[in-house]
């Protein structure tokens, strides 16, 4: 991996990471356009980046993030469904990540769901307060999200609303959510994939993690302002045509197999 494809990769992540978009889809897209050769750093690069991002929630959320003991408890009850069924269903989980088939099929059927989820959860409730019944809820609908394709962000969210919490609130809680979410999966497969990180790399991975923060930091803020104004609408346009642009390029003959 050059230090050009690093940094191409740690945009997407930081863009897509937290938008409802899929950011598996959109790495697929970037892989295969750059002729990149997927080796066992690529691997670990593409999973490690995630760090970068979680650290821009902590950073730009840190008065809401550092909060009472209670708070922590339900981000903990709302991973205990993702941990167990991604423990559980690991392997199962990495094969439907080779079919990238299923990423594109995905990535248009959840744009379907965008285009009208706002008609169907549109009425948030008085109280925009987080119970433990609707954290453990959200933790069920992140599930969803172990399908390649499926967007964590967007599951969450839609979780949230189900539940009568504002886009904004809903939106929220999904990145503080995706921290022990992401650190816990970023851990895991990292150290299946640590061997690969070396003195002669070490420098691109630190490089990925700074540029996966920094953009991560504008895409959240911008997101927000986004939801909050128009709604998923245009996010489920944007994911249908990324999804047919990937069963196209597919047609066409390329291999963009990120395994």
């Amino acid at each position: 991996m050059s230090l050009f494809e690093a940094i191409i990769i740690a945009i997407v992540e930081g863009i897509t990471e937290f938008l409802p978009v899929s950011s598996t889809g959109h790495m697929i897209i970037a892989q295969g356009l750059l002729g990149m050769e997927i080796n066992d750093f690529v691997k670990a690069f593409t999973i490690n980046i995630q760090f970068g991002a979680i650290l821009s929630v902590v950073i730009l959320y840190w008065r809401k993030f550092f909060q009472r003991f209670d708070f922590y408890l339900k981000l903990f009850v709302a991973f205990i469904p993702a941990a167990i069924i991604g423990f559980l269903a690991g392997d199962l989980i990495d094969s439907l990540l080779e079919n990238v088939v299923v990423v594109a099929v995905m990535l248009v059927l959840g744009g379907i769901v965008l285009v009208f989820v706002d008609k169907w959860f549109n009425k948030p409730a008085d109280d925009q307060s987080v119970s433990y019944p609707t954290a453990f809820k959200i933790g069920l609908f992140q599930c969803i999200a172990m399908i390649p394709g499926v967007s964590r962000s967007a599951a969450t969210i839609i979780g949230g609303m189900t539940q009568k919490l504002s886009r904004k609130t809903a939106a929220e809680f999904s990145f503080f959510l995706a921290v022990p979410t992401m650190f816990a999966a970023s851990a895991y497969k990292l150290l299946q994939n640590y061997t690969a990180i070396d003195k002669s790399n070490i420098d691109i991975l630190l490089i990925g993690n700074v540029v996966a923060f920094a953009v991560a930091m504008v895409a959240i803020k911008s997101f927000i302002s986004i939801l909050t104004r128009y709604g998923f609408k245009w996010f489920g346009y944007y994911r249908i045509i990324v999804g047919l642009i990937i069963l196209v390029m597919l047609g066409l003959g390329h291999d963009l197999s990120v395994m």
